[in-house]
């Protein structure tokens, strides 16, 4: 018992001061001496849902760009403030939709068609009655001669309701459609564009559109009324290629023609020739036509007329 006893009086003071004295806490001196990580740059697109960025691709061009985008290549180089649109790079960030402060559409607004016109009384007329000072008044051919008959006559005309004053009529300014689609909603009223027979049919992931048949010279005629947004060579596998925009959502494409008959920016009508049918990039004279719905080729004949 006295060797237990003094076992424990030497580890009891011990065991006191070790219970006694809290831990020390750990610090760590890497995290709190050097800055955080620079989180990177969160791109304009995840900030605003409402912008898009293309990522430009080998072989790709503004115009194939723009026409799968559903926008004009002119718009999209103004937006992307390229000085020279036929050098894109890989890998290069294209926006393609339209900033907050792009130019909005022009709205007509009413104008007077002409200027008021003035009605004078006559030399007198303020010193005379109620009646005759409204009556007295200075036609623009002359002045009539003064008697009681013709008073009286003027009396009865006023009570006949002619008018005190003449109020010019407000009409609304015709709106120019230099840069407005001819359709400005949802709806087209589609037709076809050419009379041949139906060579190739929309395929997905294929053919982005429909081969119509014919002649060299065939007439080409716009599917729907709309705007020239382009019209030229310049996308590979087209040939000779025009592009209407006919509202916010819809293009329509005619390509391989052997002679354009309109210009960008032209106003066109339905059914109006817009093209001569050829054979440029395709191994026999045909038509190739496409629909877009917002950029995305659709089946045309799923909206034209059943021929």
């Amino acid at each position: 018992m006295s060797v237990t006893r003094l076992i424990l009086a030497v580890l009891l003071p011990i065991l006191g001061g070790c219970a006694s004295h809290a831990p020390a806490p750990v610090e760590e001196r890497g995290a709190a001496t050097q800055p955080a990580a620079a989180q990177p740059a969160e791109p304009a697109a995840a900030s605003d849902p409402g912008v898009r960025y293309h990522t430009v691709k080998k072989g790709e061009t503004l115009y194939s760009i723009a026409l799968d985008q559903g926008q004009d290549h002119k718009d999209v180089a103004a937006w992307n403030n390229l000085d020279n649109p036929n050098l894109l790079k890989i890998g290069q960030q294209l926006r393609v939709t339209p900033p907050d402060n792009a130019a909005p559409v022009a709205v007509a607004k009413p104008v007077t068609s002409s200027t008021p016109i003035e009605v004078k009384p006559a030399p007198g007329a303020a010193t005379g009655g109620s009646n005759s000072a409204s009556l007295k008044r200075e036609p623009k051919g002359g002045k009539l001669a003064w008697s009681d008959a013709a008073l009286a006559k003027a009396q009865q005309a006023e009570k006949a309701g002619v008018p005190a004053e003449v109020k010019p009529e407000l009409r609304p300014a015709e709106p120019k459609p230099a840069d407005k689609p001819a359709i400005t909603g949802d709806e087209v009223d589609w037709m076809w564009p050419a009379n041949g027979k139906l060579i190739a049919p929309f395929a997905e992931g294929s053919s982005k559109g429909v081969d119509i048949a014919g002649k060299a010279g065939d007439p080409v005629l716009a599917a729907a009324g709309g705007v020239v947004s382009y019209a030229g060579a310049g996308l590979r596998g087209y040939g000779n290629l025009v592009v209407l925009r006919h509202n916010a959502t819809y293009l329509s494409v005619y390509a391989h023609n052997s002679k354009l008959l309109v210009k960008e920016k032209d106003t066109v009508a339905r059914g109006q020739k817009i093209a001569e049918m050829g054979s440029t990039d395709t191994e026999s004279p045909r038509l190739h036509f496409e629909i877009r719905r917002q950029g995305k080729p659709a089946d045309p004949q799923k909206f034209l007329p059943a021929r």
